[in-house]
């Protein structure tokens, strides 16, 4: 880091680089040419380059000369705030330093040399024995008092770490081993602005302190002690500097539970200063409280709106640090807010836009993250974490190929990064290409050798392209990484399929994925028994059910909704069309969600969100407005809540009542049931339920005046084929779903059957609930018609095989 001397001679021959006209100012034009000149990789938009200067202008407005343009003050200003790199700047402009002692010649330099100069080069020195966020004016150490601190400190870390060392105790995530360097990166960067300034000074090398030893607890109680000189110090604002100074110390050496407590003294200090609550957000988030990090994150957000200028520059990083917190309590819908919020203050902040970009890939908003990836590629061209959640979003899309070479061009920048490698094996999974896809989980697993689902995904692609042994290896591989039961019911089904190749002695009968079946056309399966379902049905139940089980609704009660509309109320908005509304926006729903769905790990819910975003929110929310009426959205995923049918259908009526145009009335307008039901079909039966919302429209007029009871609800919800009486055959799925049938597999997967058993009365085979509803069955088995009694456990077929008996022996004759 150059001391402050030399950060004013380079930041003063930079200033004259640019002041073309020599007025002592940098105009406009004079800024926008020095900003293009020391980003000579990004191409800047004019609209780019106009909102940095209006950026720059309004923030260092106190050094703005109205006739000039930006001082010298103020560019060195903008390089002590951290908003430039005056090293990095004066590199790319291939400057030279000439300082004024330095054009003396011979005896005459030596006379020149002042005392001042030799102070100010022992204080550079002291100052390059500590970490180099200190010699910062801004967010470094202000008071001599505080160098003592921080110098005693290095020397007890130092010590601890010596010890620690020779104990073997001191442990590390380091990728060492791997030859090659660009693995010890190797997985998605999260863009975390870790400190205040540019550049970040913590290691991506994870260090663990063993904390349980004897001497860690040595080095806290003389750590202590140091905090107590520093609480002592002669002003308030001394004692702050101390234990900010100690609080960077310690964060440096990845000591965070013991930074925290330094910070969090600081925070009680200057309550309103910004710096301490960033940087307590920041220790909380690596000691993974996400929650306490947010509303650090708050607090900093909170003083740094109030200080006016002063902390205007760190603003976007404030906002980036607040939406990876929020993403790490599965917030994402949230976290999209705020990198949005810090792409428009820095429109260069290519980590934000990164970041917004994956987020939106994240909540199922693919256009939308495309774009923002592609600006962030724009500005920062080898950033091959945007590369990686390019080609994710571009496969989401359909547009395969393209998405394949920027995986590639992904791992051409950083050849170990897992996530594109892992990604494109998924992608090579899709389109057949399996023995492409196996090389792409056997690179993962070279650089995370215990990633066992890339050790499962290798056995799949290995099934896929034949190689039935490799594949049973890695299944037997990934099954002493995880003891998942996919896994022993996978190892079952290529056992059999094994045997099953060698009885047909390679005829092509047998082996390699799934069995060979024929599909019947839907006319052609008929049903036993009124409790076997219909085979379009369940192929709709099922989808359904997925949607269920992916957003977890199912383990939220619906009386959890009913009182969330009850002690939560929203308030009333008018939308374009004049009508009054409960609607929020977005971010705000998700909150409610959360509270919701409170059980939930954060990657699980994140998975939810998406879910609901992509199937219901979408449709919701047809305008792109961003708001969703509430009412509507609450009736929606009722049917799919926990609890009984009655009280699912009996809320969803209650959530449309809560609407205001049926506030204060004992029924509920048929505009409002019509529409309901209409939704409904077009959110979860979308084949069916598209055209009817086309027509939706035109009939609120006809029926604005007219109302529906709750019995007249409960008829149009039942109708099966113009309301929701799918939804008898989804509670169905989710009684049975669970079930387990023996040692019984179903005739055409070779899966264990689980759920219901679908039995064909007349062959006697069995079909699972997929092959069922896909009309699938066995090639030996072709008859005109198959007739199919479904079972939803062992004990009901073992019930009615018993009643089969019975009737049977009543036939038999009586022995004479």
């Amino acid at each position: 880091m150059a001391t402050r001397g030399s950060r004013s001679e380079k930041a003063k021959r930079i200033f004259q680089q640019f002041d073309g006209n020599r007025d002592g100012g940098l105009n406009r034009e004079e800024m926008a040419a020095l900003v293009v000149a020391v980003n000579p990789r990004v191409k800047f938009s004019d609209e780019q380059i106009n909102a940095i200067l209006d950026e720059v202008f309004r923030t260092y407005a106190e050094f703005i000369d109205p006739n000039k343009g930006l001082t010298y003050d103020g560019l060195l200003r903008t390089y002590d705030d951290g908003a430039g790199d005056v090293d990095r700047d004066f590199d790319a402009l291939g400057l030279e330093l000439i300082a004024a002692d330095e054009t003396i010649k011979g005896s005459e330099a030596a006379a020149s040399s002042s005392s001042i100069t030799d102070e100010r080069a022992v204080e550079a020195q002291k100052k390059q024995r500590t970490a180099a966020w200190a010699v910062s004016p801004n967010h470094g150490i202000v008071f001599d008092e505080t160098w003592k601190l921080v110098d005693d400190l290095e020397i007890l870390v130092k010590r601890l770490k010596s010890k620690q060392e020779k104990d073997g105790k001191l442990k590390s995530d380091s990728n060492n081993n791997n030859s090659n360097n660009n693995n010890v990166d190797a997985f998605s960067d999260a863009g975390w602005s870790r400190e205040l300034g540019p550049s970040s000074e913590v290691s991506d090398k994870r260090i663990y302190w063993e904390e349980s030893s004897h001497d860690y607890g040595v080095f806290v109680k003389e750590l202590g002690v140091l905090r107590s000189k520093a609480d002592g110090a002669r002003s308030r604002e001394e004692a702050f500097d101390g234990h900010m100074a100690i609080g960077r110390v310690l964060y440096e050496h990845q000591l965070f539970k013991e930074a925290l407590v330094s910070f969090k003294r600081a925070c009680e200090l200057q309550p309103t200063d910004v710096r301490p609550h960033f940087k307590a957000g920041n220790c909380l988030y690596v000691l993974g409280k996400c929650k306490e990090s947010k509303d650090e994150f708050l607090l900093a957000l909170e003083a740094a709106e109030s200080g006016g200028n002063q902390w205007a520059y760190l603003l976007p990083q404030i906002y980036v640090n607040l939406g990876i917190s929020l993403e790490g309590e599965g917030m994402v819908l949230s976290a999209c807010e705020y990198y949005r919020e810090a792409a428009i203050l820095c429109p260069t902040h290519f980590r934000a836009l990164k970041l917004l970009g994956s987020a939106l890939f994240g909540v199922g908003e693919y256009r939308a993250a495309v774009k923002a990836l592609e600006e962030a590629i724009y500005l920062k061209p080898d950033y091959a974490d945007a590369h990686c959640d390019l080609a994710s979003s571009l496969h989401s899309m359909g547009e395969d190929e393209r998405a394949i070479e920027v995986f590639q061009r992904a791992i051409d920048l950083k050849p170990g990064h897992v996530d594109a490698l892992y990604n494109l094996g998924g992608l090579y999974m899709d389109l057949g290409r399996f023995q492409r896809a196996s090389e792409m989980y056997t690179r993962v697993l070279a650089v995370w050798p215990n990633h066992w689902r890339a050790q499962l995904n290798k056995a799949v692609s290995l099934l896929g392209a034949g190689e039935t042994e490799e594949a049973k290896r890695a299944l037997k591989e990934a099954l002493k990484l995880t003891n998942r039961v996919e896994l022993h019911d996978a190892i079952s089904h290529l056992k059999h399929l094994q045997k099953k190749k060698g009885k047909n002695n390679g005829n092509g009968n047998g082996g390699g994925g799934e069995g060979p079946f024929i599909v019947v056309e839907p006319s052609k399966f008929k049903t036993v028994g009124e409790k076997t379902t219909l085979r379009p049905d369940l192929a709709t139940a099922l989808q359904i059910r997925a949607f269920q089980k992916v957003t977890r609704l199912g383990k939220c009660d619906v009386e959890a909704v009913r009182k969330e509309m009850r002690d939560n109320d929203v308030p009333v908005s008018y939308s374009g069309s004049g009508g009054p509304t409960k609607s929020i926006r977005k971010p705000n729903l998700e909150e409610i969600l959360r509270r919701l769905l409170n059980s939930l790990k954060p990657e699980t819910f994140q998975g939810a969100i998406k879910a609901i975003n992509e199937k219901i929110l979408s449709l919701l929310d047809d305008s792109g407005s961003g708001r969703v009426d509430m009412g509507m959205f609450y009736a929606v995923i009722a049917p799919l809540c926990g609890g009984h049918s009655d009280k699912r259908k009996r809320v969803a009526f209650d959530a449309l009542f809560w609407r205001p145009v049926n506030e204060g009335s004992s029924q509920i307008t048929k505009t409002d049931a019509v529409k309901y039901i209409k939704l409904l079909r077009a959110i979860y039966i979308p084949s069916h339920g598209m055209s009817e919302m086309l027509e939706v429209h035109g009939e609120e007029e006809a029926d604005s005046s007219m109302t529906v009871t709750y019995n007249q609800f409960l008829a149009m919800f039942d109708d099966p084929d113009w309301g929701f009486g799918i939804m008898s055959t989804i509670l169905k799925l989710e009684a049975n779903d669970r079930n387990r049938h023996g040692n019984q597999v179903c005739s055409v997967c070779r899966y264990p059957v689980i759920g219901s058993r679908f039995k064909e009365v007349k062959a006697r085979f069995s079909l699972c609930n997929q092959c069922y509803s896909e009309g699938k069955v066995p090639p030996s088995f072709k008859q005109e018609e198959y007739k199919f009694r479904e079972y939803g456990s062992e004990a009901e077929a073992m019930k009615a095989k018993c009643v089969c008996f019975s009737m049977q022996s009543h036939k038999k004759p009586i022995a004479t």
